[in-house]
C-alpha cells in the first residue's frame, strides 16, 4: 500500500478550483485575517476570474487532501479591473512604467494557511505557478505593510527578485494603501526546497 506524502503540490484545473472554493477561500480569509464573511464576497470574483485566458492554479494539499495553500492567477489585459486601475496609477509614473503592462502574468491570490507557514510552501506555490506561463514579467498587488517590518509574503516577493512597480496605491473602493510589485521570467533557481 502506498502512503499519500505528508503534503504535496497540486495542479488545479478549472473543475477542480471550483470545488474546492470554499476550502480555498478559507485559506484565504485565515490567511489575511479578514472575516469569514468576506469569502461570500470574493466567491463570485474568483469564479470569474477562472474563465480569463492565462487562467492557471496551483495548491498544496495535505495527506488527507485538505488544502494547505493556494495561489492563481492569468494573463492580464486591457479592460480588466485589476489593469486599468494599475494603469491609471502608472499614468503619472512615466512612460517607462507602462511597459509592466505589455505582457504580464497577474499573480491574483497566493495564501498559505497560517498553521502551515514558514515552511517554504508559498516559494513553491509562486515557483510552480509562474513556471507554468508563458508572459515575460509577472506583477502582483500586496497591501503596504505601513509602519510595521514587512511580513512573510513581502520577504517572499523581495527574496525572489520582485522590485517596486507603484507603491502607496489606492485601488476604487478600498482605502489601503497597496504596492504593486513585478519582475520578469523566469524565476532564477530556487535556493533550497520546501521541508
Amino acid at each position: 500500500m502506498t502512503r499519500a506524502p505528508a503534503r504535496h503540490l497540486v495542479q488545479l484545473g478549472p473543475d477542480e478550483f471550483a470545488d474546492r472554493l470554499a476550502e480555498a477561500l478559507h485559506v484565504y480569509v485565515s490567511a489575511m485575517g479578514y472575516p469569514a464573511s468576506t469569502a461570500r464576497h470574493r466567491r463570485t470574483l474568483w469564479l470569474d476570474h477562472l474563465r480569463r485566458p492565462g487562467w492557471r492554479a496551483v495548491g498544496w494539499v495535505d495527506a488527507a487532501g485538505s488544502l494547505l495553500g493556494i495561489a492563481y492567477g492569468y494573463a492580464g489585459a486591457s479592460g480588466q479591473w485589476w489593469y486599468e486601475e494599475v494603469r491609471r496609477g502608472l499614468a503619472t509614473a512615466g512612460a517607462d512604467a507602462q511597459v509592466w503592462l505589455r505582457d504580464y502574468f497577474e499573480l491574483t491570490e497566493l495564501h498559505v494557511r497560517p498553521d502551515a507557514q514558514g515552511h517554504g510552501l508559498g516559494e513553491a506555490l509562486l515557483r510552480s505557478l509562474l513556471a507554468g506561463t508563458d508572459r515575460s514579467q509577472v506583477l502582483l498587488s500586496t497591501p503596504e505593510y505601513g509602519p510595521h517590518p514587512p511580513g512573510r509574503a513581502w520577504r517572499l516577493y523581495r527574496r525572489e527578485g520582485f522590485r517596486d512597480v507603484l507603491r502607496d496605491h489606492r485601488f476604487t473602493g478600498d482605502s489601503r494603501p497597496f504596492a504593486v510589485l513585478g519582475r520578469e521570467l523566469p524565476l532564477d533557481p530556487p535556493a533550497t526546497a520546501p521541508h
